[in-house]
């Protein structure tokens, strides 16, 4: 039995962590592999061991939008949706720290929807964290001012990474939040100056 995965997804029973074992693949991937496109046809759910995957949205222009992201324990809710219903992916997911996947074909994802009940409520629950999650990012879109979207983000990535120090540029931000370089360079200045953070190259040191 794969004593990693069960410290890792600890509600999987343990005929469900032998079937994986059997049947699922691992892969390594590398900071800044893409494990998945926009408008590719997903084979495999991916179950995350190690490592840290950013979830995108893209335009029709190439832009992108920062949703989520996929850390150890978890797996991702939409690309379980686009498999489970043979559709192409709505979603780029992009690594962000080195990371060691366990690639599970989408056959046994039905089958054990049917078979296991804790693989049936580890699916129900990812479902419903990352919608409410989803709705935070709506919410942050919809009713909140730049400035405090900017500050919803970096607490995101802050609470991802459980670090205070992020390793993003001004640009990657601007992307992420659809907006221009220079905007997000002038409301960081101002957060800066407030003492909330301090600014370094290509990364940011928050102070609370």
């Amino acid at each position: 039995m794969n004593r990693d995965l069960k410290k890792l997804f600890p509600s999987f029973s343990n005929a469900l962590v032998e079937e994986i074992d059997a049947n699922a693949i691992d892969r390594a991937f590398v900071a800044g592999d893409v494990i998945m496109r926009t408008g590719q046809y997903i084979k495999n759910t991916v179950l995350v061991l190690s490592g840290s995957i950013k979830i995108y949205r893209e335009d029709d222009d190439g832009g992108e939008f920062f949703m989520y992201y996929l850390q150890p324990g978890q797996a991702c809710a939409i690309s379980m949706i686009c498999a489970t219903k043979s559709e192409t992916s709505q979603i780029m997911a992009k690594v962000v720290e080195d990371a060691e996947l366990v690639m599970v074909p989408l056959p046994l994802m039905d089958k054990w929807m049917m078979q296991h009940r804790s693989w049936y409520e580890f699916v129900i629950d990812t479902y419903r964290s990352r919608f409410e999650e989803v709705l935070e990012v709506v919410n942050s879109i919809a009713f909140r001012a730049m400035d405090e979207r900017l500050e919803f983000y970096l607490k995101r990535h802050q609470e991802a990474c459980g670090c205070m120090d992020l390793k993003l540029s001004h640009q990657e931000i601007a992307t992420e939040l659809n907006t221009s370089r220079e905007v997000i360079s002038r409301l960081l200045k101002k957060l800066e100056q407030r003492g909330a953070l301090k600014l370094h190259r290509n990364h940011i040191e928050l102070l609370k």
